[in-house]
């Protein structure tokens, strides 16, 4: 069965969708944007704005939108330090955030602009500290300092470290309610948004009926995995998880390829929550590809701590034991994957031990926290990330756009990868998507 949700099924309060209706589905439109995570509403929503003459259609596997990466997410709304300036990343992150609170400003949605410490709690971190600090004031990063042991105990009694960055400009906000209203602006402004429609195929059609225009006015067709089709002129895949094998379907290269990273967190019991006041995130070590563990508090009130990454069996795996065969496999035999495991052995071996193991993961913030014990935690919720990675075992650090060959190729652009922090730069990156979809199809 298709779903159609109509303006009042995006309930944003508490992440649910309420009201589904569903009826005989409209069969033509000018574009069709695949993926209804945080990237494809936000940019399904930007280009609607922008041509509300359009006819769009918003198709989306799950029954829900924004189940995936956009729904397991650390909620945290980051302020651009990380990022090599000038660099797409930087520029996108540091807009996105002050387009992200404009954004909930408007829209009547909860944040906390709570602020993040990185602490070092080595001399040996204290140059990374500071080339981190250089960084951030190149980006433009707002009310960035550095501050000493006491500065840090001032803002965060129970941290101990030497040295840290203050970023009070860095926030928390539950990013599905951000996505589902992105969802809400797309439908009021006229957009179709269909859920259960995972889509299998994009190609051309062959011919146009007898006596009918429509094969030439919209000769793309997509279809999904029951037999349903849609016509459409042009299609725009945001697929996250699957972008590589929605890239492949219209002919694409199968690289970069999506590597499925699981990230469990732990969550303090409420009695310990005076613990934590903000964001506290390690000072990042560049021999390893993953940032490391780190204190985040939640809109809910929660404290999440965490998360590791290992290698996800399943592209949709949250859990240690979810498995699936053919992600299993694709994983595993891509010579990409297995050069970065080789060079990152050590590291890949202690992030499944602290995975398994949480007294070993405790130990790791208790750094940062001495005051923590193993009793003081639980284990909490897993996301999965969709990494990129290219055939020399590179992680993937910048946008990819790909649109195949042929007629086909002419019609299609696909996101293949959005990389982290996409839920921070959502707005900047649709503008930049948007940007790129009226370059390549001429609207």
């Amino acid at each position: 069965m298709i779903r159609i949700l109509s303006g009042a099924s995006f309930k944003a309060a508490g992440g649910l969708l309420k009201d589904i209706q569903s009826r005989q589905l409209h069969g033509t439109y000018d574009i069709a944007v695949v993926g209804a995570g945080i990237v494809g509403l936000a940019t399904a929503r930007e280009l609607i704005l922008r041509h509300p003459s359009l006819t769009f259609v918003l198709l989306e596997k799950e029954k829900e939108l924004s189940l995936h990466q956009s729904g397991h997410n650390s909620g945290v709304i980051h302020s651009g330090i990380y990022y090599t300036p000038g660099s797409l990343k930087a520029r996108l992150c540091v807009r996105g955030a002050t387009l992200a609170y404009e954004y909930c400003e408007k829209k009547g949605l909860p944040y906390k602009r709570c602020g993040k410490l990185i602490v070092a709690v080595e001399q040996e971190e204290i140059p990374r500290l500071k080339a981190l600090y250089e960084r951030g004031m190149k980006n433009n990063v707002r009310d960035l300092t550095i501050v000493d042991g006491k500065g840090i105990r001032d803002r965060e009694p129970y941290c101990r470290g030497i040295m840290a960055l203050d970023s009070p400009y860095t926030g928390i906000v539950d990013w599905r309610m951000v996505a589902l209203s992105y969802g809400t602006d797309f439908k009021e402004a006229g957009g179709t948004v269909v859920t259960e429609y995972e889509v299998n195929d994009i190609s051309m059609i062959k011919e146009s009926p007898s006596g009918s225009t429509e094969g030439m006015k919209y000769p793309l067709a997509v279809r999904d995995n029951k037999g349903n089709e849609l016509r459409c002129r042009y299609v725009l895949t945001c697929g996250g998880l699957y972008s590589d094998r929605l890239s492949q379907i219209s002919g694409c290269s199968r690289e970069p390829r999506i590597v499925p990273f699981r990230g469990d967190y732990l969550v303090l019991k409420p009695e310990k929550n005076y613990l934590v006041k903000g964001n506290i995130y390690p000072v990042p070590d560049p021999r390893f590809p993953f940032l490391g563990v780190h204190f985040t508090p939640r809109m809910d009130g929660s404290i999440w701590l965490g998360p590791n990454a290992v290698l996800a069996f399943k592209r949709e795996g949250y859990k240690v034991y979810d498995f699936s065969a053919q992600d299993f496999a694709d994983a595993l035999l891509f010579r990409g994957l297995q050069k970065l495991i080789m060079r990152n052995i050590t590291f890949g071996v202690g992030e499944m031990y602290r995975g398994l193991f949480i007294g070993a993961q405790v130990k790791n913030l208790q750094k940062y926290i001495p005051e923590l014990s193993l009793s003081d935690v639980i284990r909490g919720p897993t996301g999965v990330r969709a990494q990129a990675l290219d055939r020399d075992g590179n992680l993937v650090d910048d946008f990819v756009f790909d649109g195949g060959v042929g007629d086909v190729g002419s019609r299609v652009l696909h996101v293949r990868n959005a990389p982290s922090p996409a839920a921070t730069s959502s707005l900047a990156i649709a503008e930049m998507i948007a940007d790129e979809v009226e370059n390549r199809f001429t609207l």
